[in-house]
Formats: structure tokens, sequence, C-alpha cells
């Protein structure tokens, strides 16, 4: 790979190289070979890459060897869109600086006590990292100044903006002394991050990681074919197959989070999920047990899970197939790490294709098709892992004690075959429940095809929209499974966001669906054309939908919905 050096050749402290290499660090990767010696050399920095690239050492070490552990000020602030990520950052700088005795950093963000963060601060913090609202509030209360600021760094600056953060992301920015290094890392340069650049940035030095070496070459990548009611069965089957130890399962909405874990849970699986509605004494609870193994499935949304950063998960699953191309790449990159081997499925329904293409065609990648394993597969794996144990314990000896037992049989006139397969009775289950995934695939698609032919005769819309300017839609969809719905009382929104903006009938339903729990068949039909949309609702939630949307962003435009006339 291209500018890809050594650490040992970069102009770095002792104290540095002896924490990079207890880190098991050698060649630095892309991101920190480019940015790294421009840090140092004091210049701004504009660096796209994704997670798992390695982006945080890329501004950590520059950042720790200008700190002067003397100065008990904040010489460097870190903003992070989640609390999760801020953590994961400040558990970073902590082992980067691990031989910088003296330097002091600080996680701040919501959802803990203010307090404790306060007499932290008060006792002389060196690096703050932290959530832009919760470093707001501080700098409110005077209870962190910036005056000594040498170096501000917006690590995944478009999730922030996505967030809601720009007004505040501006005021922090604002506060800064003339004299600084501005940093910004984001996996996508939209609009407001050039502006923000051009404003508050000095001539940056752009790195940019080609789409190329986004994704990691380690990981196994390969997606199913799959309605919606055969996910969880599809997924226990490979969790079983593969002897999953450790796994990240991947939803769109909250509300799939908790329905999932609660089939997990009564399958007899360890699992426990991670979205925004938990306090962060919740959530702080969940990362301890799936960091340490008493927990092996982590079911989580994409915004929960920014800063997850565990390196022995085994597979991540793409239960529900992400919305936006580039959370597939944060979501996979999850597994793969430290150098070990990882796995993604991707479970794919027919209204999924269109996603899952453009998926391949960003990243790049062979995502191959595969075939759910059959119960005789997972009794074969199954089998096969039995003997190999028991060969081991062969191999290790000391089994005296117990070949007298097989002996006291024998001596009895019972074969120690007969003996053996008893006990393998006992504690090895050659039971596994066949859930005919393909046949269930063909019945129910034929069957559906029927319903769906009478269904589209009676829901047919008359074609009769020509507002605000356009003739037709450039993209039209409709929910076939109607659920509860009646049309009878469905109302049109309008929505200011259309085909110029990328945006998709997915991203509509996922953005509701996710904002208010609304269920994927309540909502009607979505028409798309270049500059808005339209989308039916039922009447009852029409209130809720545009009071919760009004907080949110779809593919980078702030949401406005209403009434159509």
């Amino acid at each position: 790979m291209e500018n890809k050096i050594k650490f040992v050749d970069l102009q770095l402290s002792e104290e540095i190289q002896s924490a990079v290499a207890e880190m098991g660090f050698v060649e630095a990767s892309p991101i920190q070979s480019q940015s790294i010696p421009l840090l140092l050399a004091g210049r701004d920095v504009l660096g796209q890459a994704q997670t798992g690239t390695g982006k945080t050492a890329a501004f950590g070490i520059p950042a720790i060897e200008n700190i002067d552990i003397e100065d008990r000020d904040t010489q460097c602030l870190v903003l992070c869109p989640t609390r999760e990520l801020a953590l994961q950052v400040s558990n970073e700088f902590a082992k980067l600086a691990k031989f910088k005795k003296g330097l002091r950093t600080l996680a701040v963000y919501g959802g803990e006590s203010i307090d404790r963060q306060i007499k932290a601060l008060k006792g002389g913090i060196h690096v703050v990292i932290g959530t832009p609202g919760r470093v707001i509030d501080h700098i409110d209360r005077g209870t962190l100044k910036l005056d000594r600021i040498k170096m501000i760094v917006l690590d995944e600056a478009d999730e922030m903006l996505n967030m809601g953060f720009i007004d505040d992301i501006k005021s922090i920015l604002s506060e800064m002394p003339e004299e600084r290094q501005t940093v910004f890392f984001s996996a996508t340069m939209p609009r407001e991050i050039m502006e923000l650049t051009k404003k508050f940035q000095k001539n940056p030095e752009i790195v940019k990681i080609t789409r190329s070496e986004i994704t990691v070459s380690n990981i196994e990548q390969s997606y199913y074919e799959v309605r919606n009611d055969i996910k969880s069965e599809l997924l226990t089957r490979l969790i079983d197959f593969h002897n999953l130890k450790l796994m990240l399962i991947f939803c769109n909405t909250k509300r799939k989070v908790d329905e999932l874990v609660e089939d997990l849970q009564a399958k007899g699986y360890g699992a426990e999920g991670l979205h925004g509605d938990m306090r962060q004494q919740q959530r702080n609870n969940v990362m301890a047990k799936f960091r340490s193994g008493v927990i092996n499935a982590l079911v989580a949304t994409d915004v929960a899970a920014r800063g997850i950063d565990v390196d022995s998960v085994e597979a991540v699953f793409n239960y529900d197939v992400p919305l936006d191309a580039e959370n597939y790449v944060h979501r996979i990159g999850r597994t793969g790490r430290a150098g070990k081997s990882g796995m993604s499925f991707t479970f794919v329904t027919r209204s999924d294709q269109r996603l899952l293409r453009e998926i391949m065609q960003y990243t790049k990648a062979n995502i191959n098709k595969s075939v759910a394993p059959s119960a005789k597969d997972v009794i074969e794996q199954r089998k096969t892992r039995y003997m190999e144990q028991i060969k081991e314990l062969i191999a290790q000896g000391g089994l005296t004690k117990y070949t007298e037992v097989i002996e006291n049989f024998e001596s009895q006139g019972i074969e120690p075959s007969l003996v053996a397969a008893a006990l393998l009775k006992m504690n090895f289950s050659l039971e596994v429940k066949e859930i005919n995934v393909e046949e269930r695939e063909r019945t129910r698609s034929s069957d559906d095809r029927g319903n769906r032919r009478d269904r589209d005769r009676s829901e047919r819309p008359e074609r009769n929209e020509r507002e605000r300017g356009d003739r037709e839609p450039r993209s039209r969809a409709r929910t076939n499974d109607r659920g509860d719905r009646d049309d009878s009382q469905m109302v049109r929104l309008f929505l200011n966001a259309g085909r110029a903006d990328r945006v998709s009938p997915g991203d509509i339903v996922g953005a509701i669906a996710g904002e208010t729990g609304l269920k994927g068949s309540m909502i009607g039909a979505i028409d798309i054309f270049d500059k808005y949309s339209f989308v039916d609702l039922p009447k009852e939630h029409v209130e809720d939908v545009i009071e919760k949307m009004s907080r949110r962003k779809i593919k980078g435009v702030k949401v406005n919905m209403e009434v159509a006339n």
C-alpha cells in the first residue's frame, strides 16, 4: 500500500515509540503514514478516512507529542459525535500516553455526573475528549477554558453534522485561540465540512484514503437472500454453524434491536441490545458484559455502535442492510481488527437489492452470495469440533483413571463403543431443528406473487400528482404488506428532500421508522421527485411524525415535513 512506513522511521519520542511497540504496532496505516508527519510539522489537516483505519492514532500521537506536561492547562480538545466514541478515543490516548508520565486526559459527555467532570477539570487536564453538547456546557460554566488550546480535532465530523451539531461546532471553533492547529477527520466530505474548512482551517493538507483501501482484506464478506420472517432463524443457524463466541448484530431501528434481543434470549443465546433510548449507565453495563464475554451477541443501531472497539469480535451481522453504503464500512470494520481475520454476513430481502448493489459499487468489495447451512451441515460441524476436542484430550494424556471406568464396563460385557456412544448422547446433541429456508422461500415467494397481484390491482393509486412543478415522480414505492393500515385514513405529507439529494424510499422509511417506532407496514405510498417527496401516513400518527422528524436529517438534508396541499 502506498505511503506506508514503519513507526520506528517516524520522528517520535522514545515514550511514544515504547507505547506503540507495546500496542503491537509496527507499520503505520496509510492515514497514519500521511497525517503524522504533517501534524508534527504543525500543519492543519483535513483527513478523509473510515472507522478502523487507525485515525485515532493519526491525530493522537502528534497531539501527545505536542503537550507540555508542566503546563496544567487544557492544550488539546477532541470532539466526537457519541459518548461511546469519546470513551474509545480517550482509552486510545491513555494507551499512547502510557509512558508520558503526568499527561492527563478526560472524556466529557452527557448522561454522566457533571460534578465529577468539573472536579477533574479543576485538577488540570491536558487533553479533553468530549461530545459537543457537554463541551459547550463546560465552556458556559467556565470549567473548560480554551485560551491555551494548541490543537482542536473534529473526529467523524460528518456524523456530528448529521446529528445536528453544526451550530455547536461553529460555536466551539469560534472560541479557539487564533494560533492553533485545526484537524478534521471525516468519512465523507459534504458541503458543510468544506465550508467549515474554509472558515476555520489555514491552508489544510488534504489526506484521503482511497476506496480501494477502505475495506479490510482479512474480512470474509458474504450475503444471504432471505425473507424478513426467516432472518432470526438464519441468524441462529449461522451462529451455530460457525461456533461464534463474540459477534455484533446491526439493526436499522431501536425497535428491531429490542425485538431481536428478546428473540435471541428466548432461544438461549447471550444477547443484549445497545441503542439511543438507553441510559448511559445501562450502555456502560452492556459494553462491560460484551468486552468480558459475559454476553456474546451485541445487537445495536449504527449511532449507538459508534466507538465500539473490541479486538476479538469474530463476526458482524447486517441483520438489516444499512441504508447508506458508508455505514456498511463502519459496521464490518468492527471485526478483523488487530491483524485477526473476521467475517461479515448481510441479510438481503428482495427490496434490499438496490442497497446491496450500491454497497458493492462503493466498496469495490467481493461480497459473495451464500446459501444457508442445512441442519446436516451444522451437525457435521459439531461432530468435527467435538472430535477435535477429544483428540486434544487424548494427546494431553492423564486419562488413566477414566480408562479404568471403561474397563469396568468392559468386564461387565458392555462394549467400549457403546459406553462412548452413551457418554456422547449425555454431553453432545445431534439434534438441530430443520428450518428449510430455501423451501419456505420458494413456497412463500410463490404465494406472495399471487397475493401481491391481487393487492396491486386494488391499491394502485390514481396518477393525478402534479404538485410543485415535476410532471412525474422519478421513484415510487408502496409497502406491499398493509398490516393493520387503513388506506382510507392515510394523509399525504410533503418532505423537502428528493432524488437530487440521493434520497430513496428506503431512506424515508428507515428515517421515519427509526425516529418514531412506526412499523414499515404502516407507511403508505412514497413518491420521490427531483427536489421533494411525498409519503402517505396514518392520520393518527401525522403530528407525532412531523414533530419527531423535525429533529432529523436525511442524507444531510434537515427534514421539514408538512401536510401536503
